[in-house]
């Protein structure tokens, strides 16, 4: 929830950036750093260049995975749906891609929408389950007005949205995480995923508060399923 997309500057001293070398120009550049031809400062350049280009590639694939999931995935537009119907509204517009220092796969905020981290973004379906948890959040936030500076509000969206996004699906937890565990492994993925976003609240101050504050809320929350009649992915 912690995470937020980033305010553009609104200096009017802005200056402009260099476009980045394309076609043989940049094989150019690639070839003389392979053959050792670059000195210290054209070496400093093609790092540089070669960061861009694989952030803005990242960018495109991020925002490949976004349209299609706001398009065809049911959870995506189940969720939107149940949003629209208690007066929100969470557009394409409201969901950016961008590069993300944490490492986080998205985040929520109330006032700039959902952020989805486009270097922390594994593939479609790893991007499908971050849109669907930061979803649950904005609906939990229309719905229920959470003060996200209370940790039991906040361990509580925490709890619904690794619950209900698909996070924490059997394997997900074996073969993106290594989790091998079969009893249980569905609440003690959410267990741990809700702790682990309640640490990252500037109001908790160590990792047994954030135990603490989810073990309070736990039944309630685990078992609120809404809008969803029941546990759906």
């Amino acid at each position: 929830m912690s995470a937020s997309p980033s305010p553009e500057s609104t200096s009017g001293n802005t200056t402009e950036l260099p476009k980045l070398p394309h076609g043989f120009e940049w094989l150019k550049l690639v070839a003389s750093h392979y053959t050792g031809a670059l000195d210290e400062n054209g070496e400093q350049h093609y790092n540089r260049v070669l960061s861009e280009r694989q952030r803005e590639a990242s960018c495109k694939r991020c925002e490949k995975y976004r349209d299609w999931n706001l398009k065809y995935s049911p959870t995506v537009i189940f969720m939107r749906e149940q949003i629209e119907r208690i007066g929100g509204q969470v557009g394409r517009e409201h969901i950016i891609c961008d590069h993300c220092d944490e490492y986080k796969a998205g985040g929520f905020n109330p006032s700039l929408g959902v952020l989805l981290c486009q270097n922390h973004v594994a593939n479609r379906l790893h991007l499908e389950d971050t849109l669907a948890h930061e979803l649950i959040h904005a609906y939990d936030e229309m719905k229920f007005h959470v003060d996200w500076t209370n940790l039991k509000h906040h361990a509580c969206s925490e709890i619904r949205a690794s619950n209900l996004s698909g996070e924490c699906r059997m394997t997900n937890e074996i073969f993106r995480r290594g989790q091998l565990k079969v009893t249980r492994q569905h609440q003690e993925c959410v267990r741990r995923r809700a702790v682990l976003s309640v640490m990252g609240n500037p109001n908790c101050k160590d990792e047994e508060t954030a135990k603490k504050a989810v073990a309070q809320v736990w039944d309630s929350c685990f078992n609120d399923t809404r809008p969803f009649d029941e546990i759906y992915r």
